[in-house]
C-alpha cells in the first residue's frame, strides 16, 4: 500500500500492535520538577504511578514539532502518503502543531498527501481508531475509504471512565476543591465520559469503587447499538496500574458477549490528569453526545 498510518503515544495502542502493523508513534511529553520524559527517555506506567502515589506531581506536555517533523518526513521520503490519527483536538494543542507540520511538509513534498484525522478522543478511545485504520488497511482499502469509515464511525466510539483520586481531577479543573475534599471523605467515585466534540465531561457519581466498574459496564450496556456495531466489534479498556479492577471490568464486558477484548495502560500524559487507579471502558455504540 502507498500510505503509512501514524498516532501519538496518547492512543495507548499496545507495542506489539503498533509493531505489527508498522505504525510510527509521535510522543506526548509529561515531566516530574524538571525531568522531561516521553521519547527516548520514558518511565513504565508503574513506575510511573507509583511515582505519583508518592506525592510527586507531573505535568503533561504537547508534542514537538521537531520530532513530528522527522517522523512523517521518513514516511514522505519513503514515497508514502500518511495518514495520521490524532489526540483529541479538544484536550490538547498536538493536533494543531501535527496540522502545522503537515502544511509546511506538504509544501517540500507535494505529490504526497498527508491526512490528519481527528480523533476527538483520547487513550484507547483514540486508539480504536488506529486499529480499525490498520485492520481496514490490511484488506486492502486505500487512504481515502479508510478516512470515510473513521469519520463515520467517531461519533460512535463511546468512552466511559471513572478515578480513584478526585484530587487529580481537581488539579485539572475538572472538579472543585470542596467536591474532592468531600466526595473522597464520604467514597464517592464520579463517572466520566468524552462527549461528541471530543471533551471530557462528568456525567454522575456512585458510591464505592465497585459499584463505579459495574456502572461503566451498565452505561454501556444501556448505550450499545447492535443493529449497526455487533459484539464481534472490539472492545477496549484503559487503567492507571490497576490491572486486577481491569480484569474484573473485562469479566463483565465478556459476560455480556464481547470477546475482542483488549487491555492496556493509560499512558503517563493523561495519566497525570487522571491518576493512578483510573478505569476505562471503550466501546463502539449509539451517538456519543455532548
Amino acid at each position: 500500500m502507498d500510505y503509512t498510518i501514524t498516532t501519538d503515544s496518547n492512543s495507548d495502542v499496545p507495542a506489539e500492535v503498533l509493531k505489527k502493523y508498522g505504525i510510527p508513534v509521535i510522543p506526548q511529553y509529561y515531566a516530574f520538577g524538571d525531568e522531561v520524559y516521553g521519547d527516548e527517555k520514558n518511565m513504565s506506567p508503574h513506575e510511573f504511578y507509583e511515582t505519583m502515589r508518592k506525592g510527586e506531581l507531573p505535568k503533561s506536555m504537547a508534542n514537538n514539532p521537531a520530532v513530528i517533523r522527522e517522523k512523517f518526513e521518513a514516511v514522505l521520503k519513503e514515497g508514502k502518503d500518511i495518514l495520521h490519527i490524532a489526540f483529541s483536538s479538544a484536550l490538547s494543542g498536538s493536533y494543531n502543531n501535527v496540522r502545522m507540520v503537515a502544511r509546511e511538509l506538504l509544501d517540500e513534498y507535494p505529490d504526497r498527501k498527508i491526512e490528519i484525522f481527528d480523533s476527538l478522543n483520547a487513550s484507547l478511545g483514540e486508539g480504536l481508531s488506529v486499529y480499525r485504520a490498520a485492520e481496514l488497511r490490511e484488506q486492502g482499502k486505500a487512504m481515502q475509504e479508510v478516512l470515510t469509515v473513521l469519520n463515520e464511525e467517531r461519533s460512535h466510539i463511546n468512552v466511559w471512565f471513572t478515578v480513584d483520586d478526585l484530587h487529580h481531577l481537581q488539579r485539572g479543573g475538572r472538579v472543585s476543591k470542596t467536591t474532592a475534599i468531600v466526595g473522597s471523605m464520604i467514597n464517592i467515585k464520579p463517572l466520566l465520559r468524552i462527549t461528541a466534540s471530543g471533551e471530557l465531561k462528568s456525567d454522575g457519581t456512585v458510591r464505592g469503587r465497585k459499584k463505579a466498574l459495574k456502572t461503566l459496564v451498565t452505561n454501556m450496556e444501556k448505550s450499545l447499538d447492535p443493529e449497526h456495531y455487533g459484539k464481534d466489534r472490539k472492545v477496549a479498556i484503559l487503567h492507571g496500574d490497576c490491572m486486577e479492577d481491569a480484569l474484573a471490568v473485562k469479566k463483565m464486558v465478556n459476560d455480556l458477549g464481547f470477546e475482542d477484548v483488549v487491555i492496556n495502560d493509560v499512558s503517563p500524559s493523561i495519566g497525570t490528569h487522571a491518576g493512578p487507579g483510573v478505569v476505562g471502558l471503550v466501546y463502539y455504540g449509539g451517538k456519543v453526545t455532548e
